[in-house]
């Protein structure tokens, strides 16, 4: 088995959203910042919002503005609007008595449109421990689930798509087999890799939540890095943006929660099986340097 050092893991930062379309340019900008550059604050310090309005690059004149500060996630303790002449405004509201995050939420409302953006002020948060206690068969359950997956063959199926590669990188749309409950899967995904004869390291980019296609990371590839860019529902990342959008409001939609009561079928343990078999294909490609390895 080879061994190699896994550089950077960020498996998942799934954020959950009410839409799967990339952001767009906007007419109008809600800018929010801290006054403290790190946004880390200590227990008891009130942090101050700093916001900008802006369209068309200037900022907007007596502009209202809506806003709520408050513990992340939880009902917020102040709730206020005010108007600004010149376009920007300085938010407080109170701090926190225990280590975690206060956010600022910002709403203006332009020619009836409502633009609406966020920060969050940290305070002490290398403080903050879990609730939720390991379950004692978590071990067990992760090493048997990899153990179960190791006995999948890869069976990788690379295409080379001629109009996304360069001079110096060839494009493949790749698909392989992965872990299902009651058989297997396909996982698909983007591999770009350099051209040149030699041995690269290897990259995995995993999604944020969404549906969506995907393009592959050709320019960190022209630097002579392997990357392969990954979907997770089981389903080819070269089809047409509207497909995705078909199928997000449609099959997929709230996939999140597909079985959510039951650790065995749950969503995503055939995900986070996917992303090990990923890495599982990587270093098995003639090209990896057989030891550099981030995620």
């Amino acid at each position: 088995m080879k061994k190699y050092i896994c550089l950077g893991l960020i498996l998942c930062s799934f954020i959950w959203e009410k839409t799967f379309a990339q952001p767009t340019e906007k007419l109008v900008k809600v800018i929010i910042g801290c006054d403290k550059e790190d946004w880390v604050y200590k227990i008891g310090q009130v942090p101050k919002f700093n916001v900008m309005v802006i369209k068309n690059g200037s900022l907007l004149k007596n502009v209202k503005i809506k806003y709520s500060i408050g513990p992340e996630k939880m009902k917020p303790t102040k709730v206020d609007s005010l108007v600004s002449a010149i376009g920007t405004a300085e938010l407080s509201g109170g701090s926190m008595i225990s280590e975690g995050f206060l956010r600022c939420i910002v709403t203006v409302n332009v020619n009836g449109v409502e633009y609406r953006n966020l920060a969050t002020a940290a305070f002490e948060p290398e403080k903050i421990k879990p609730i939720v206690e390991m379950p004692a068969d978590f071990n067990a359950f992760w090493s048997n689930a990899k153990e179960e997956l190791s006995k999948i063959p890869i069976d990788a199926k690379m295409t080379l798509l001629p109009d996304r590669c360069t001079d110096k990188v060839n494009v493949y749309h790749v698909n392989m087999q992965n872990f299902k409950k009651d058989g297997t899967s396909r996982l698909y995904g983007i591999l770009c890799v350099p051209k040149k004869e030699g041995k690269y390291p290897a990259i995995l980019r995993v999604p944020g939540a969404g549906v969506r296609p995907y393009s592959g990371d050709v320019r960190t590839a022209e630097k002579g890095i392997i990357t392969l860019e990954i979907g997770i529902h089981g389903v080819s990342v070269i089809m047409h943006p509207s497909v995705y959008t078909d199928m997000g409001s449609g099959w997929l939609n709230q996939y999140w929660q597909y079985n959510l009561d039951c650790k065995d079928l749950y969503y995503y343990k055939r995900v986070f099986l996917g992303c090990v078999r990923a890495n599982d294909f990587l270093v098995s490609l003639p090209q990896f340097d057989g030891s550099n390895l981030a995620v």
